[in-house]
C-alpha cells in the first residue's frame, strides 16, 4: 500500500524523475548493483567503470576523470578495477 503522504507514489518513474531510493555502492569486479541504477552519484572525483544495463555483451565503459557530481548512465554493475572515484551512490525509481 503507497504511503499516503507520497504524492509521487501513483506517477510513472522516468529516466529524468527524481530517483526513490539510493544505496551506497561497493564496486565489484564479479557482483551486479541489487537492481539497475538510473544513475550514480560521485562523492570524490575520479574514474568511475560501469556496464551499461545495455551493454552489447556486457562490455564495460570507464568514465574518466568524473568530477563529483551525477552520472546519468543505467548500469547494472560498478567495476572494482579502474574505478578510483569514491564516495559512490547508486540511485533507484
Amino acid at each position: 500500500m503507497p504511503n499516503p503522504t507520497d504524492a509521487y507514489a501513483s506517477r510513472d518513474p522516468s529516466p529524468a524523475s527524481p530517483a526513490r531510493r539510493a544505496e551506497a555502492v561497493t564496486p565489484s569486479d564479479t557482483t551486479d548493483l541489487n537492481a539497475v541504477a538510473k544513475a550514480l552519484y560521485v562523492g570524490v572525483a575520479g574514474h568511475v567503470r560501469v556496464v551499461p544495463v545495455a551493454a552489447p555483451g556486457g562490455a564495460a565503459v570507464t568514465f574518466s576523470n568524473h568530477p563529483v557530481g551525477y552520472l546519468p548512465i543505467q548500469c547494472s554493475r560498478v567495476l572494482q578495477t579502474g574505478t578510483t572515484a569514491q564516495s559512490l551512490v547508486a540511485l533507484f525509481d
